[in-house]
C-alpha cells in the first residue's frame, strides 16, 4: 500500500463521514423547525394529493424558477440534470457487475459532462452580468461554483485529453467500499479531481449547495392551502393544546 494510496483513502472516508453526517444533522433539523403558519405560495393545492404533484414539479421541472427568469431556469435545469447523469455514469466504479440501466447510461452521462459546465458557466456568468444578482452574490457563492467548474472540467478534462487507468480507478473504489485499500493512479489530474470532490463533500452540508432538502420542509411548498376546512397547529402549539 502506497502512502499516496492511504492518503485519499484516509481523505475520501472522512469526506464521505462529513458529508453524510452534515446531511443528517441539517434534514434532522428541517425537520424539528416548527411551521406555526399556514403560509403556502398561492395559488397553492387544498389536497394532499395536490401538494405531492406540486413537489414533484419544483424536484423535477423548477417550476418556480421556470415562472420567474427563464435564462436561470435553463442554466440550472441544465446542470441538475446533467448532474444526475454524470453521477449515474460514475456508479459503474462503485459496482462489479455494473448494472444493466447503468450501463445504459454511460454515453449519455459521458455527454452531459459538457451540459453541465455550460450550465455551470451560464449561472457563473449570471452573477456577474445582472446587476441584481451581482449585488448579492458573496465570496462563496462564487467559489461553489468555481469548486464544481472546476470538478467538471478536470473530470472531461481526464475524459478526452489525458486518460487515466479507469480499471485501477475502479479497483481502488471498490476495495474503499470492501475496506481494502488498493493502488491509486498517480496522475496528477486525478488526484486534483478527487481532492475536489472530496472538498464538495465537505462542504456541501453546510453550505447554499445544500438547498433540495430544504424544498421538501418548506411550509410555502409542503402545505395545504386549507386553512378554512381545518385548523393548522404545529407540533409544539397542538402538545400545548392538550396540556391545557
Amino acid at each position: 500500500m502506497s502512502t499516496l494510496s492511504l492518503v485519499y483513502a484516509v481523505l475520501l472516508y472522512a469526506a464521505a463521514a462529513v458529508c453524510a453526517g452534515g446531511l443528517v444533522a441539517k434534514i434532522a433539523g428541517y425537520a424539528r423547525t416548527p411551521a406555526p403558519l399556514k403560509i403556502p405560495t398561492t395559488p397553492a393545492p387544498t389536497s394532499t394529493g395536490g401538494v405531492v404533484l406540486r413537489l414533484t414539479r419544483e424536484a423535477v421541472f423548477f417550476e418556480s424558477l421556470f415562472k420567474s427568469s427563464k435564462w436561470t431556469w435553463l442554466f440550472g435545469w441544465m446542470f441538475h440534470a446533467a448532474l444526475l447523469l454524470v453521477l449515474l455514469r460514475h456508479l459503474r466504479y462503485f459496482q462489479q457487475p455494473v448494472w444493466a440501466p447503468i450501463v445504459w447510461v454511460q454515453p449519455f452521462g459521458t455527454y452531459a459532462g459538457f451540459a453541465m459546465v455550460v450550465g455551470l458557466a451560464g449561472l457563473w456568468a449570471r452573477r456577474f452580468l445582472v446587476d441584481r444578482v451581482r449585488w448579492i452574490s458573496t465570496p462563496s457563492d462564487h467559489l461553489h461554483l468555481a469548486l464544481l467548474l472546476a470538478i467538471g472540467a478536470s473530470g472531461l478534462l481526464m475524459r478526452f485529453v489525458a486518460h487515466t487507468d479507469i480499471v485501477a480507478v475502479k479497483a481502488f473504489m471498490l476495495g474503499l467500499m470492501r475496506l481494502e485499500i488498493q493502488p491509486l493512479p498517480a496522475q496528477p489530474l486525478l488526484l486534483l479531481h478527487l481532492a475536489l470532490v472530496a472538498l464538495l463533500m465537505i462542504v456541501f452540508p453546510i453550505s447554499k449547495l445544500l438547498h433540495a432538502p430544504g424544498l421538501f420542509f418548506s411550509p410555502t411548498r409542503n402545505q395545504a392551502d386549507d386553512p378554512r376546512e381545518a385548523r393548522h397547529l404545529a407540533a409544539w402549539a397542538a402538545a400545548l393544546d392538550e396540556r391545557r
